[in-house]
């Protein structure tokens, strides 16, 4: 899927997960600027990574919902553009995390919280 959005984890640490987006054409929607879905999904993944960075070994998480707002349009000149998710609370049971995006130009381009069921998992 990261291939395929021209998505990448760059930085992780405790708490924080960092991933760019370098969005081209092939991610426009009918009316001409990159579907809302990619940059809901780079914000989805950006909560998840830095929620995992809190977790112990075993276990791992799953979303269980996710707000965006949307504050500008991103056309493929707009990119790349990078996403933090930073950890607002870590849980045993359910986490929160907050996300930006922003473009080259360094403005925002969208914001996300998100709450993350955490879970035993094993490979």
């Amino acid at each position: 899927m990261g291939q395929l959005l021209n998505m990448t984890l760059v930085h992780a640490a405790q708490g924080t997960a960092t991933f760019t987006c370098d969005p081209d054409e092939s991610h426009y929607n009918p009316i001409g600027t990159v579907h809302g879905g990619l940059v809901c999904t780079l914000l989805d993944s950006a909560l998840g990574c830095a929620v995992q960075t809190t977790l112990p070994k075993g276990l791992g998480y799953t979303s269980i919902e996710i707000k965006v707002n949307y504050l500008r349009s991103v056309r493929a000149d707009s990119g790349p553009l990078t996403c933090v998710g930073t950890v607002s609370k870590a849980g045993t049971r359910v986490a929160f995390a907050d996300g930006t995006v922003i473009d080259a130009n360094g403005k925002l381009v969208a914001t996300a919280t998100g709450s993350l069921l955490v879970f035993p998992f094993q490979a």
